[in-house]
């Protein structure tokens, strides 16, 4: 059961309406990395989910989630309302859409259910979610780029913020089941070339380094096919 508050999360004062950046923000309303897509997510990941304390933090996170598509959507709506509508209409998805957000992203591309990342196993869900939040943190930090006012610069900067606090809560679920650092999960063990690692940029002569060397690999310069 769900109720809905009328006070927004955070404030969303927008100093003065820039419609042509509205069409920008819609990437954070119907795009790929936007809040609509995080919210389901991390929603249907939930019912995958048997440890309590982690499930409670997916819904817990989703719902947030949509309280940020309702401040995104009201930044949108704020650009794009009792403005001058010529100026709204310069950009073609208002044109065609009418103003307010839509499910679109910056480029028109509607939304679609194929966004949303889950696969059933809860440290492949959790690994999948922190690229999702890296993704939603890189659109925001080229929106506050490129706002054209302080008050939408400080909305964007409080949403860019919670993006980095549940990529942390999804990193402490992994460390509470041991599977922050550790690469297996599932039931099935990996064969006797889990560590090795073939050198396929050269002609043999390059050195092995830090990310490919002992203890963790074993490095084979000049690999042969074996098939």
């Amino acid at each position: 059961m769900f109720f809905h508050k009328k006070q927004l999360m955070a404030a969303v004062k927008v100093d003065e309406a820039h419609p042509r950046f509205a069409q920008l923000l819609l990437e954070q309303f119907g795009g790929a990395t936007g809040e609509l897509t995080a919210a389901l997510q991390y929603w249907v990941q939930s019912f995958h989910c048997e440890d309590p304390q982690i499930k409670d933090m997916l819904q817990d996170i989703a719902i947030e989630e949509f309280s940020h598509l309702e401040m995104v959507g009201k930044l949108i709506e704020s650009h794009t309302k009792n403005v001058d509508q010529t100026e709204a209409y310069k950009s073609t998805l208002f044109a065609v859409r009418g103003v307010g957000p839509h499910l679109l992203d910056s480029q028109g591309q509607a939304w679609t259910g194929a966004y949303v990342n889950e696969g059933g196993d809860v440290v492949r869900d959790l690994r999948a979610n922190i690229g999702a939040e890296a993704g939603a943190r890189q659109t925001y930090e080229a929106l506050i780029n490129l706002a054209p006012d302080a008050g939408t610069k400080k909305t964007l900067h409080f949403l860019l913020t919670r993006e980095i606090s549940h990529t942390q809560m999804f990193m402490k679920a992994l460390e509470s089941m041991g599977k922050l650092t550790d690469p297996m999960f599932g039931n099935i063990q990996p064969d006797s070339t889990v560590d090795l690692f073939f050198n396929l940029s050269s002609d043999g002569k390059d050195k092995p380094n830090a990310l490919n060397s002992e203890p963790t690999f074993n490095y084979i310069p000049d690999p042969t096919p074996q098939g």
